[in-house]
């Protein structure tokens, strides 16, 4: 009853329902979009057979706060957040690349590193760098965003040069991307975290660029705790997390990582718990403030009922 796996709503002006991996999208008069989180979970690009209790309304929340505080900087798409688990926004035309944004040596571009490649998307990075050192300034490394399949890397001058965004369009998407890194950066320095990579994406409407999506989650983000980094960088110990590596890593551990005949791991009601607790205190670490379950009840009654409410008022 706390959670949310999938929904199957008839909201009024409805004209199009589509499912993502973990979110349900509602379009309405073919003018808004009506996200709604569910508690699905993804790794591998494969979704998990079992919802995690929570998890839905810690990645909105976290996005609302985010968007909410960087709307000075970039106009976004949210309208309303009737709901803990919703967000109501306009429709826009969504640019065809992910604009992910490096401040350190982790994830992806280490392991490009560590096997011999010193350019990542186009960017040349220096030698003698260590996983998870410092860059000596953010960098970006966009990737095309795929209707099926995996997202692929690709350089600023492919992407001007298939045309895929504008040239003036693209160093406006820079500038916000840049924008956005350093409001993260200092945001969660106030936390006691290191804003280690991110991505956003961006949309237009009538030539005006929006910020779409989530942005600073702990699923499209890499946070690093501020505490003791140094001395683990220095002793070449691994950094302590904040993402949801740490269900990729249970996965592995239990011979999973999405490849043709593996099967998924059994999660059984006490795994499910401690990654409801562990999504849990990554809110608390990110917002600095204590996360609020909603009264009891049929949540999926209360989402439908909330939407539509909310679409009375658009």
């Amino acid at each position: 009853m706390n959670s949310i796996k999938e929904t199957h709503f008839n909201l009024p002006g409805q004209t199009n329902y589509y499912k993502g991996k973990v979110r349900d999208v509602y379009t309405i008069s073919n003018k808004y979009l009506a996200m709604v989180v569910t508690d699905r979970i993804s790794a591998f690009d494969v979704v998990l057979p079992e919802p995690i209790p929570y998890k839905g309304q810690v990645l909105n929340q976290i996005a609302a706060k985010f968007l909410s505080a960087t709307a000075d900087i970039v106009p976004n798409w949210v309208l309303s957040v009737p709901d803990p688990n919703v967000t109501i926004g306009r429709i826009c035309e969504p640019f065809k690349v992910e604009m992910v944004i490096r401040g350190y040596l982790a994830g992806h571009a280490a392991r490009e590193y560590k096997v011999g490649r010193r350019a990542v998307c186009g960017v040349t990075l220096a030698e003698g760098l260590k996983e998870n050192d410092k860059l000596a300034e953010p960098i970006i490394t966009p990737t095309t965003k795929a209707s099926v399949g995996h997202d692929e890397d690709i350089s600023r001058e492919d992407i001007l040069a298939k045309g895929i965004v504008s040239e003036s369009d693209y160093i406006q998407l820079e500038a916000y991307t840049r924008a956005l890194f350093q409001r993260g950066t200092e945001m969660a320095a106030k936390q006691g975290l290191i804003l280690v990579d991110t991505k956003y994406e961006f949309g237009n409407v009538d030539g005006q660029i929006y910020l779409i999506d989530e942005i600073h989650t702990p699923d499209s983000s890499r946070y690093f705790y501020k505490e003791g980094y140094e001395e683990r960088q220095k002793n070449g110990e691994p950094q302590k997390q904040l993402s949801k590596e740490f269900v990729r890593q249970w996965l592995i551990e239990n011979g999973f990582q999405g490849k043709d005949g593996q099967q998924v791991p059994v999660m059984d009601a006490d795994k499910v718990n401690s990654i409801s607790e562990r999504y849990i205190e990554l809110y608390e670490q990110i917002i600095g403030e204590k996360f609020v379950k909603p009264a009891d009840g049929n949540v999926l009654e209360r989402v439908e009922r909330n939407i539509k409410e909310a679409l009375l008022d658009l």
